[in-house]
């Protein structure tokens, strides 16, 4: 068993983008990087460099030719007309850039990885993880690869025959649930902004039983979302009786992201994380969405400490918030007047509310299924 937890990264992300006004232009990974280590919290010990998926690894869930025209495209920067439709590849949600198939392979390397060091239990987080769009045989939404699949087949090979999947990202996790529609050693739970892209994950889509969607209004706050983690998630986590838990931990369902409309703070995170270490053997915890490098940053290295016990300052100083005050959003309202607490705290105001009655009800639908 892992003595302390592990966080696989790599420098891929740093200076990687998406390119032009894509919302994956912005640094998020590098930033987390950089940010645990100005606090002192990635010791040398505790970092593990990702390494690279190779193509045959993929084929675990991505069709071969599928894999092929991808890393096809990262080598020509061009793709034909048939391929850009075949594959969804170079248009402007998956766009073509430098890194197109290393960054996410190096992205499915960390998690196949992880579940390999997961084998006899233990913590691990791969910020750069959580692409919970891509499909089989094509990309989609902002998506080359789906390394959530990849990272439950990795455990399953390496031990854990029961899988729960929690996703608070403000997107539903479309491709994970094609990934493992009927299967009855993996149960999904996602929490997702309703009527938002890619509009799957209604209340009444089951996936075979094996899938738990609880679609919520915009404007979702922190005493809605620990209501849904103490009625929902964790009795589903608890009865399903888990070998491994695998946490996609968007920070896009944060109130300053601009590819959302719910209104949390990071705080709701940290409280899924507390929650559920300590349920399952193995608990893996990836990034996923989240469009603000502010919030992304200051929510997943939040989400690190929360997994070492580690003690948050009030006030960052020095290293820490130079990390802050270098970062740019440049092309987005909510980055060209930064508030002063983007970069002196990592911990939001909390953002509490009223519970709203058709949320309550649609816990209720759900919680009658098992």
């Amino acid at each position: 068993m892992l003595k302390q937890p592990l966080f696989i990264g790599s420098d891929i992300y740093r200076g990687s983008s998406y390119g032009g006004l894509h919302p994956l232009r912005v640094p998020r990974v590098s930033t987390v990087m950089d940010l645990s280590r100005a606090l002192g919290w990635l010791p040398d010990a505790q970092f593990v460099t990702s390494p690279r998926a190779k193509p045959k690894a993929l084929w675990a869930f991505h069709t071969p030719e599928y894999v092929s025209a991808l890393a096809r495209a990262e080598r020509r920067q061009h793709v034909s007309d048939e391929e850009r439709y075949r594959f969804q590849l170079g248009n402007h949600s998956n766009p073509i850039f430098a890194e197109m198939f290393r960054r996410p392979a190096t992205g499915a390397g960390g998690v196949i990885l992880a579940g390999e060091l997961l084998k006899a239990g233990g913590t691990v987080h791969v910020p750069g993880g959580g692409t919970h769009h891509g499909m089989p045989d094509r990309a989609n939404g902002f998506c080359y690869l789906n390394d959530p699949v990849l990272a439950i087949k990795s455990l399953q090979r390496h031990g854990a025959q029961r899988v729960v999947y929690v996703d608070i990202d403000a997107h539903h996790p479309d491709g994970v649930e094609v990934g493992f529609t009927g299967d009855p050693d993996v149960r999904m739970i996602s929490t997702h902004e309703e009527n938002r892209w890619p509009n799957t994950g209604r209340l009444d889509e089951a996936a075979g039983g094996s899938a738990f969607n609880l679609p919520v209004p915009s404007g979702l706050n922190d005493s809605e979302m620990a209501m849904i983690l103490q009625e929902l998630i964790l009795p589903a986590v608890i009865d399903f009786a888990p070998d491994a838990i695998v946490l996609q931990c968007g920070s896009d369902a944060i109130e300053e992201d601009p590819l959302s409309r719910l209104a949390l703070s990071n705080n709701a995170h940290v409280a899924v994380v507390r929650a559920l270490m300590g349920i399952a053997p193995r608990l893996l915890v990836l990034g996923g969405g989240g469009y603000n490098p502010w919030s992304v940053g200051r929510c997943w290295t939040r989400v690190w400490g929360a997994l070492n016990g580690l003690h948050e300052p009030e006030i960052l100083e020095g290293a820490a918030e130079t990390v802050l005050r270098d970062l740019s959003f440049e092309g987005n309202s909510r980055g060209r007047n930064p508030p002063d607490h983007w970069f002196a705290t990592l911990k939001d105001t909390p953002r509490e509310g009223s519970v709203r009655n058709e949320i309550r009800a649609r816990i209720d639908v759900l919680r009658a299924r098992f």
